[in-house]
């Protein structure tokens, strides 16, 4: 928990890693250490475990747990680590922040309740009673209303970082750009902001964000960490080129339902035992593959990078 009492040091690219499993479906921690390593070598600023990326809704709270435990052991205190720990469930986001509180995580990544779709005030009150049951760990909201069918407003986000000190941040996963402005300008740019969105992830910068959670660092680590921190030296022909670079690597995420083909790229490349992903989701398709092969043909020499 090196980075727990000062989370404004949790900045640049927080890779949101897959949730490895076996051919059979069950969790896969030696896959995910390997995962994990490859990430560190690369050069990731953090890690991330049970973002959508990591399909936490298809996992138990024993699972997910399980899972944290692993990352964190391997982790030790190298980089940060952000678990994803919220739920549609009240009891089990607190149940799962909780292991994530005693097994040393450095903040916790929640996400917005899904499928209810909450009012403003609700969402206040579900983050308010997260940050009052966790007064030490630092708590970031996770903003993602293309899966949840709900949108924290900028307002709500000022309260929350007006009345708790430990809201310190949202991972911002919207392509309503003006949604990223307005919460900075709410809240000033103590706050953390993270683009969840791979292509607004270097504009984000100019704005003051601390980095981001994007999912094309699973296949481009080293160049996704180096994009940051070019940026950051004031390189930024340089940053902007990367950004160019990594177009196909960011359309293949989306063939078809991401963590799908990431999780064929890594199996194909070896970084992981199996492409597995659980029920509701598929493999790739025939006429997907044939798209995420085309992909690879321009962008693949970044994902063998270090």
């Amino acid at each position: 928990m090196k980075y727990r009492s000062d989370p404004s040091l949790i900045r640049g690219s927080i890779a949101p890693i897959v949730t490895p499993f076996t051919a059979t479906g069950a969790v896969d921690h030696d896959s995910l250490r390997q995962l994990i390593s490859w990430q560190l070598e690369s050069g990731s600023h953090g890690i991330s475990l049970g973002g959508s990326t990591g399909e936490p809704s298809a996992q138990s709270v024993f699972e997910r747990i399980a899972a944290m435990r692993t990352a964190t052991e391997h982790i030790g205190d190298r980089v940060p680590f952000l678990p994803g720990t919220g739920s549609h469930k009240l009891d089990e986001t607190l149940e799962i922040t909780a292991a994530a509180q005693e097994l040393g995580a450095d903040a916790a990544l929640v996400i917005t309740p899904y499928y209810a779709r909450p009012t403003q005030e609700a969402l206040y009150t579900w983050y308010a009673t997260v940050a009052r049951e966790f007064p030490d760990l630092p708590i970031v909201a996770y903003n993602v209303p293309s899966r949840t069918a709900v949108d924290i407003a900028p307002e709500t986000v000022r309260r929350l970082f007006s009345d708790f000190d430990n809201f310190i941040g949202v991972k911002e996963t919207t392509k309503d750009f003006e949604h990223f402005s307005r919460i900075l300008h709410a809240c000033g740019r103590s706050l953390l902001v993270w683009s969840g969105i791979e292509l607004l992830c270097l504009p984000l910068l100019a704005l003051g964000g601390a980095g981001f959670v994007s999912a094309v660092a699973n296949l481009a680590p080293t160049a996704v960490a180096r994009m940051y921190e070019l940026w950051e030296a004031g390189d930024f022909d340089a940053a902007r080129d990367l950004h160019y670079r990594l177009h196909p690597l960011v359309d293949l995420l989306f063939v078809e339902t991401n963590p799908a083909p990431v999780k064929w790229v890594l199996e194909q490349q070896g970084r992981i035992a199996s492409g597995h992903v659980r029920p509701p989701l598929m493999g790739p398709t025939d006429a997907g593959l044939d798209r995420i092969r085309a992909l690879l043909a321009e962008g693949g020499d970044l994902t063998t990078q270090l």
